[in-house]
């Protein structure tokens, strides 16, 4: 559907989202607002929606011809914004620049599997290279961005798109990373080869220079809904790593992984910058949540949190059903896209597109993480000894939960 360069839909406005998954006619809550409301109004609904960055609004950057020129060509989404922090007089600034890539598959779910892949391989080359050309230090793709998100379906036949760590999507990132100087994670179905060929959820941590930096695994696997992918794979194995790349600090808490704060926790133990969360969720099951708990966690950890989400319906050969009763239906969902990035300081970008492909670009001063950290204490107040010891009592089999009743309260009435 033909939209403005506002992102506004050229259709008069509905009273709710339409077959376009637009929001009132608008392809973000953002937009809308903008458009509706007049600009006071606008900006203090701003200021409590996305919050102030160092008591400022946050700052849009401008990005170079080539990059906007290959958003005009290819009709993606493309913003860019900045964090700042405070200036401080023995610590040089350390701004790093991050892209999110979210994106829609681009052919058929009933296409040969080769002519999947390579599609969107194609479909993604010239949002990689609008990254590339806008100097993006870390590049962050959706969860399992190469091949279409089949895990509803229970059908084994998706498994043919499990490939090793050091595999073609791998391969086909490794010429950007070196090309643009840029460290790039991308989030594959893995094929363990070296240990009975058994498939993982994992994140593939690329280097600056194409090396293979590590990977991480998918920690907490959902059983809800649609999504039945513990039928493909299991919990992951390993831990909560930080990758210290050439531009700081990293992490990947997958998807599912941001409905858990004790895993948001653990990222930042390890000392996690910037914790990157590639998804794949749907509009009804997930979207009142989404603007909240990657926010939420990069206030309580002091870090900055990226959140990618795919975009589009896709529709599968064969109907399913999940046990919930509903009946039998061919698609997952709207995936809602609406990336953004939540500071430690509680400021937050604009969301990417909730119907489009879309880059979101951001600068980020990571000395922000330590200037919120001393300002609020939240490490220094955070009593882990006190939670050390009830979860250590709670794992165990005799645990009894710490209530106190009211000795009244099933006393018999005389």
């Amino acid at each position: 559907m033909e939209k403005t360069q506002d992102g506004k839909v050229k259709e008069e406005p509905k009273a709710s989202g339409g077959g376009d998954a637009s929001i009132c006619g608008y392809d973000s809550l953002h937009r809308l607002l903008k458009e509706n409301l007049n600009p006071h109004h606008f900006k203090e609904v701003s200021r409590l929606l996305i919050g102030l960055n160092c008591g400022k609004v946050l700052e849009t950057i401008a990005l170079p011809d080539s990059a906007t020129s290959l958003s005009v060509e290819h009709g993606f989404d493309l913003q860019a914004y900045c964090f700042h922090a405070d200036k401080e007089l023995l610590r040089e600034s350390r701004v790093v620049r991050v892209g999110l890539i979210q994106n829609s598959t681009a052919l058929p779910t009933t296409a040969h599997f080769v002519d999947q892949k390579q599609a969107i391989f194609k479909k993604l080359k010239p949002i990689i290279d609008a990254a590339g050309s806008s100097g993006v230090n870390i590049l962050c793709l959706q969860e399992a961005w190469m091949m279409p998100f089949a895990f509803c379906t229970r059908e084994k036949r998706w498994c043919e798109f499990a490939e090793p760590v050091d595999g073609e999507s791998t391969k086909f990132l490794q010429s950007f990373a070196l090309k643009y100087n840029m460290v790039i994670i991308s989030p594959i179905l893995e094929r363990d080869i070296n240990h009975g060929e058994v498939i993982w959820n994992t994140a593939v941590v690329i280097g600056n220079h194409g090396n293979i930096i590590g990977k991480h695994r998918k920690n907490h696997i959902p059983r809800v809904g649609d999504f039945n992918e513990s039928t493909y794979y299991m919990e992951g194995n390993t831990g909560h790593p930080v990758f210290e790349t050439a531009f700081g600090k990293i992490a990947i808490n997958i998807c599912y992984g941001r409905h858990h704060p004790l895993n948001w926790l653990a990222f930042g133990l390890n000392g996690a910058e910037i914790v990157f969360n590639p998804s794949a969720t749907v509009g009804e099951l997930s979207e009142p949540m989404w603007p909240i708990e990657a926010r939420n966690a990069a206030i309580a950890n002091s870090y900055f949190v990226a959140s990618i989400n795919r975009v589009g319906t896709e529709t599968f050969p064969n109907p399913f059903t999940s046990g919930d009763g509903k009946p039998a239906h061919a698609d997952f969902g709207h995936f809602y896209g609406s990336s953004y990035i939540s500071a430690p300081d509680a400021s937050c970008t604009p969301s990417l597109s909730r119907n489009r492909d879309g880059l979101l670009i951001t600068d980020m001063d990571l000395n922000l993480c330590r200037q919120v950290k001393d300002k609020w204490g939240f490490r220094m107040t955070a009593r882990y000894e006190l939670y050390a010891e009830t979860l250590a009592n709670y794992v165990k089999p005799d645990f009894e939960p710490q209530v106190i009743s009211d000795p009244l309260l099933h006393k018999k009435s005389s």
